[in-house]
């Protein structure tokens, strides 16, 4: 096991990253692993950590809605009505960059991606660092590129303990992720808002505050986090099914080499683990990761998935459901 710090208090975790070093921050959403935005060394060892390319976007979370103009130079109406109701919370506004935001942070786009969390203690650790003239943190998901997303500071040690030992780097501990998926992306460019990521804040959610219809996206909306067509995969195979498939799957000869994720209401077929049995689609989010992880730990081949229906969150667990089931290209 890796000794890498853990971290109890905003205050350590704000020297380490004064320092320039990383420190994993806990968010409502996802685990993050932090850097000061405006340190491209710092920022660099993020894309190193992560095995993450260089053209892929990092979203800047500040500690408040003040600081969006330091990073996006303006903003929709509906997008500042829509902010100011939903912040501190789990979604990420896109817009035209300042010049604060480099090509390092926004992959070469016009465009920056920014959002205040929720988490108590990455707010307290974004004010104090505001203290000391960092101005936002990046912070995409403490993990290998690709792979599932931390919820958890265990999940974090798993996945990137060595690197941040070795590197003098930290684990700010904040507990498990309320959330557990990542935040809704919404391109505020135009009159109208683009989802270029789904989320806990919902299409219905974006239409009921803003008054504004959510458009669709077209080939020209820009790259995001979180969006390739492979992402958040553990090693088991993830297969989506529905219970009536679930009814018809043979008797597993091996009775750990399948997991169900799946609402409590659903039953478990003769043989096969069961990893989830959440009793809402709120409960299915927040322990989705968790649960995929956890059937790489019982080396276990194949994940069955049956995902709760519904418009709201749901449409965030199947997105990240969708990509975790599509193989990673060679």
């Amino acid at each position: 096991m890796t000794s890498v710090d853990i971290l109890h208090n905003a205050d350590a975790a704000v020297a380490l990253l004064v320092a320039g070093q990383l420190c994993a921050i806990p968010t409502e959403t996802v685990y993050g692993l932090a850097a000061n935005a405006s340190n491209a060394r710092a920022v660099a060892r993020v894309f190193e950590a992560k095995g993450r390319p260089s053209d892929h976007p990092l979203i800047v979370h500040v500690a408040d809605i003040s600081c969006v103009g330091e990073w996006i130079k303006e903003l929709p109406e509906w997008a500042v009505v829509l902010v100011n109701a939903v912040w501190p919370g789990p979604l990420t506004v896109v817009g035209p960059r300042t010049a604060s935001a480099t090509d390092d942070i926004t992959g070469g786009q016009d465009t920056v991606a920014v959002r205040v969390p929720a988490h108590p203690l990455a707010l307290e650790v974004l004010k104090k660092l505001r203290e000391h003239g960092v101005l936002g943190l990046v912070a995409p998901s403490a993990n290998a590129f690709g792979q599932v997303s931390a919820t958890t500071a265990e999940h974090v040690v798993e996945e990137l303990g060595d690197y941040l030992n070795e590197h003098g780097d930290a684990i700010l501990d904040g507990g498990p992720c309320a959330v557990g998926v990542e935040s809704t992306i919404v391109l505020a460019t135009s009159d109208q808002p683009i989802i270029l990521r789904p989320g806990a804040i919902t299409r219905e959610d974006i239409e009921r505050i803003t008054g504004v219809q959510v458009a669709q996206g077209t080939a020209e909306t820009p790259r995001v986090s979180g969006a390739l067509a492979s992402h958040y995969a553990p090693a088991a195979q993830v297969l989506l099914i529905d219970t009536q498939e679930l009814a018809t799957l043979p008797t597993i000869d091996q009775p750990r080499s399948a997991g169900l994720i799946a609402l409590s209401h659903i039953p478990t077929p003769a043989g096969m683990t069961r990893l989830c049995a959440a009793s809402s689609a709120s409960e299915f989010a927040a322990q989705l990761y968790s649960t995929m992880r956890q059937a790489d730990h019982q080396n276990l081949s194949v994940i069955y998935v049956v995902a709760p229906a519904g418009t709201g969150i749901e449409q965030a667990i199947l997105d990240r459901l969708t990509r975790a089931a599509t193989p990673a290209k060679e």
